[in-house]
């Protein structure tokens, strides 16, 4: 076991973005969401949807930064840091574009988003993104399209408590 910090601000002093998409249940649906929240970790904002029909994981992560960056872009946040624990669409978005992808509009589009922004789109550890994963999961587990949450939901605030704390996980 490794121990690795749970807050992912990673030394950036300012706004974070951490997103996530998740697939779960019996027909598995697929949820996304995201948490934005300063350095200290003080929830600023998040957000849970569902996607109906799908069972596309990573159409889940893929909407959670797109619909993330909007959220933070509707706040007047245009410089931010954002993180996901999936390393695919990371490195979809950092990448060149794949003209044959499946979702290469989709990806076209964060790109613009990008360019208009100041945001670092870096991978955390799936242990730094628990909040995230928290609202993720909160969105598959709901009949609600794009939720935006201007307090944080109940079960979120001790993982909030703990991002703001930095607390050392184990990781297995």
């Amino acid at each position: 076991m490794t121990g690795t910090s749970n807050g992912t601000s990673n030394n950036f002093s300012g706004v974070i973005l951490n997103v996530d998409g998740s697939c779960h249940g019996t027909p598995v649906r697929t949820g996304f969401g995201g948490v934005l929240h300063n350095d200290a970790g003080l929830f600023l904002a998040g957000f849970s949807d569902f996607i109906p029909g799908s069972d596309d994981i990573l159409l889940g992560e893929l909407s959670a930064i797109y619909h993330g960056l909007i959220m933070a872009k509707d706040l007047g946040y245009v410089e931010l840091a954002c993180y996901s624990d999936s390393l695919a669409w990371t490195n979809l978005i950092n990448g060149p574009i794949e003209r044959y992808h499946i979702y290469v509009v989709f990806i076209q589009d964060i790109k613009q988003m990008l360019q208009q922004t100041n945001v670092m789109v870096s991978h955390t550890l799936r242990e730094g993104n628990h909040c995230a994963d928290y609202m993720a999961k909160l969105g598959v587990s709901s009949d609600v399209e794009l939720l935006r949450h201007d307090v944080p939901p109940a079960g979120l605030v001790n993982l909030l408590s703990s991002d703001a704390a930095d607390t050392l996980l184990l990781r297995k």
